[in-house]
Formats: C-alpha cells, sequence, structure tokens
C-alpha cells in the first residue's frame, strides 16, 4: 500500500538487535525474527494464531491498523494456514482445496487500502467474493502493519533473502552496495530469483550498477524521488510507480545526464517474497497446523 516502504516504515532492527550483530542474525534463516518459543498445542483458534504473530512486536496489538479480520472469526479453529500477498478468488479456491480455512494476506480483501466494502456501492464482485468465503467458512485476516513490524521486517528479509543480498544490508538504510554488474545482468538476477517473466526497465542496459536503493510495494512518488536525490543510486528497484511522478523524473534525469536506471518489479511480485518468510517463520511454532505459501502472482498477460 503506498506508506509500505522497504525498510523505512519502521525501524528494520531496534537497538538491542543491533547490538548483538544485526548482519550475522539476518543471515541465519528462521533465527533472525524475534519471538518467544512456543508449546505447540493440539489445535488453534484464529485469535491464537494471530497472537503468536504479535507477541513480541513493540506496542501490539496496535490501537489502529489495518491488520483487521476482513470475513470470518477469531473463534474459528484453524484447519490450515495460507499465507499470500492478495486474497484473490484464485487463492481462495487453492486454499479451499488444501483444507486451510484462514488465509493471512498482506494487502487488501476488497479493492481498497481500508477494505471498505462500501468503497463502491452494492459491489458484486465483493458480494460474491463474500459468499464463496462464507460457504467454505474461511477466515481472513490482513498482516500488512504487523509484517513490517517484526524484527527483522518480514517483507524486506524475504526479499533480501530471495536475492541473496542480507549481507549487503546496512541497518535502516534502503539502499546498498553490491557487487558490480551490468543492468542487463542485474535484471536477469532479479527476474531469475524473484521468479519474474517480464519486468519494466529504464536505463542504458550496458551501465555498471553497484549502488541500490529499493523500496518494493508502493512507496509512492514522493518517497522514490526524495530517496534518488538523497543516495544518488545507480539503479531504483521498486514494486510499482505513478507514471506522471517517478517515471518522468527519471526520464529527465536520464535525459539530463544522471544515469540513474529504474526497474519495476510489480507491487504483488516485490513483496509476496515476505509472506512466503512469514510462512517459513510461522510454521514451526505451530507444528500440526499445515501453514502454505500460495502467490497471488502477477495478473498481468505480457504480449
Amino acid at each position: 500500500m503506498q506508506e509500505n516502504i522497504f525498510f523505512g516504515r519502521r525501524k528494520f532492527i531496534n537497538n538491542s538487535l543491533k547490538a548483538i550483530g544485526s548482519t550475522a542474525l539476518l543471515t541465519m534463516p528462521g533465527a533472525g525474527f524475534a519471538g518467544s518459543l512456543f508449546t505447540p498445542l493440539a489445535s488453534y483458534t484464529v485469535q491464537q494464531i494471530i497472537d503468536i504473530i504479535i507477541k513480541d512486536i513493540k506496542g501490539a496489538p496496535f490501537p489502529s491498523t489495518v491488520d483487521t479480520i476482513k470475513y470470518g472469526s477469531l473463534d474459528t479453529v484453524v484447519k490450515g494456514i495460507v499465507t499470500t500477498m492478495f486474497p484473490t478468488v484464485e487463492v481462495i479456491e487453492q486454499s479451499i482445496a488444501k483444507n486451510a480455512n484462514l488465509i493471512i494476506a498482506h494487502e487488501p480483501t476488497y479493492y481498497n487500502g481500508s477494505d471498505n466494502i462500501n468503497w463502491v456501492a452494492d459491489n458484486e464482485i465483493v458480494k460474491m467474493k463474500q459468499d464463496l468465503l462464507e460457504k467454505y467458512k474461511i477466515t481472513i485476516w490482513r498482516c500488512h502493519d504487523y509484517s513490517h513490524s517484526m524484527v527483522p521486517d518480514m517483507i524486506a528479509y524475504g526479499i533480501l533473502k530471495k536475492l541473496n543480498w542480507l549481507s549487503y544490508y546496512t541497518p535502516g538504510e534502503t539502499t546498498i552496495k553490491i557487487p558490480s554488474m551490468t543492468l542487463k545482468q542485474l535484471v536477469e538476477l532479479l527476474k531469475t530469483k524473484l521468479d519474474i517473466h517480464h519486468l519494466r526497465v529504464m536505463g542504458d542496459l550496458s551501465q555498471s550498477c553497484s549502488i541500490i536503493s529499493m523500496l518494493p510495494g508502493s512507496a509512492g512518488g514522493q518517497r522514490q524521488v526524495t530517496l534518488v536525490e538523497n543516495k544518488n543510486p545507480d539503479v531504483l528497484i521498486v514494486g510499482e510507480q505513478i507514471e506522471w511522478e517517478t517515471t518522468e523524473y527519471i526520464r529527465d534525469r536520464q535525459k539530463l545526464g544522471i544515469k540513474t536506471a529504474m526497474i519495476v518489479l510489480g507491487h504483488s511480485v516485490s513483496e509476496e517474497p515476505g509472506m512466503e518468510a512469514l510462512a517459513d517463520w510461522l510454521r514451526p511454532k505451530i507444528q500440526g497446523t499445515p501453514v502454505t505459501h500460495i502467490a497471488s502472482g502477477d495478473p498481468y498477460t505480457w504480449m
């Protein structure tokens, strides 16, 4: 969503984590996240699953958050869990096939940031989607603010891990320095590691790239342009952008002789690794309850 920024929304590592060496911690799969050990239960309600996820998040439960139940009940006994970016109809159908009745989604269910079902009055698709959820007694809980507030930020951790860039990260930064490669090589790396078939690219494919600024999701043009102005990266990597804001800024920047490239991943695929990481993190805490990640995927057909 519009305020979802890579490391800046909330601090990626708090002071206590820095004291024990954040870089080493980040490179240890599954070891970097705050959380006490849980004694697995025979079964869990939705509320108990949420409690496990937010237990060690500072300030949780938040008094104001988009992370609420979008359909279903906190009292539902969980048979299986699916994590995903967008709880699409296709993801719901796949969850049904896996006998999972709790979907933990990073982004909205009803096509707007606050999940207001009256955002468009009498929306037929909202009603049909709710009918499907009701038929199979599926609960959807959004995990956006909490996932960004975990230590480390779950969404940030997921994409860094996928790209094998954890070792290049400096706590609190949105910009990293990687071994130099051409823009074309960087594009191929992103496509391969993140399983993205097509990327939108602005820049000279032969230019050298080492300083990378990253803002997955939808950080907004002001945040994106400010980052480029402050950090002067070789490449800005974003989830999505407003074309009359960041795109035109980058186009003029290049024309005026400053070789800053931009790569647009797509909102969903840029944050999906974080929800996959959430599934990996949650699974050992609730042994006996299946936890699966289902990617909502790229909705576009490229022609």
